[in-house]
């Protein structure tokens, strides 16, 4: 039986490449970002950036911070601030639990796709655990060796 698409109906922006290989994700949730006008048409474009990107609490809030979306083009006279922080949307008690433990030594919250759902954006946003050097070693001998494992697969089947 096959599974459904977690992903139908939702058309990707951006994702965070960097995310999987630096960290373990512990748990993933989805949020609204608050954006401006300017920002969302450079959005449609896919002109965003990972790179520095997390997200911290303050005032029971929280914030997108690190995160480049460039200016739009035709902003006009008043365009935004590349990376300015961006609210994001989330239930009090998503905030609160997300908050504890990001606030265990290790953990962080990270932002790992940008999506358009419905016609609105929508951030998933990870709890990550860093890897060290060791763990990332792993991971590139596990994916090495199930390539090869394929590989063989496939010319044994010829």
């Amino acid at each position: 039986m096959s599974q459904p698409n977690r992903h139908a109906g939702e058309k990707l922006i951006a994702t965070n490449k960097n995310a999987r290989r630096l960290y373990e994700f512990l748990e993933v949730l989805e949020a609204g970002v608050v954006l401006m006008g300017s920002e969302l048409k450079s959005l449609r474009e896919g002109r965003v950036n990972f790179m520095d990107g997390y997200v911290r609490f303050n005032n029971d809030e929280a914030w997108l911070t690190g995160v480049h979306i460039a200016p739009y083009a035709n902003a006009g006279m008043d365009p935004h601030d590349p990376t300015r922080e961006r609210k994001l949307l989330l239930h009090h008690r998503e905030i609160d639990k997300l908050q504890a433990l990001a606030a265990q030594k290790g953990l962080t919250v990270i932002p790992v796709r940008l999506y358009f759902k419905n016609g609105r954006v929508k951030l998933e946003i990870a709890l990550g655990k860093g890897k060290n050097v060791h763990d990332r070693r792993d991971d590139l001998k596990e994916r090495d060796l199930n390539r090869d494992t394929a590989r063989q697969l496939a010319d044994y089947r010829k």
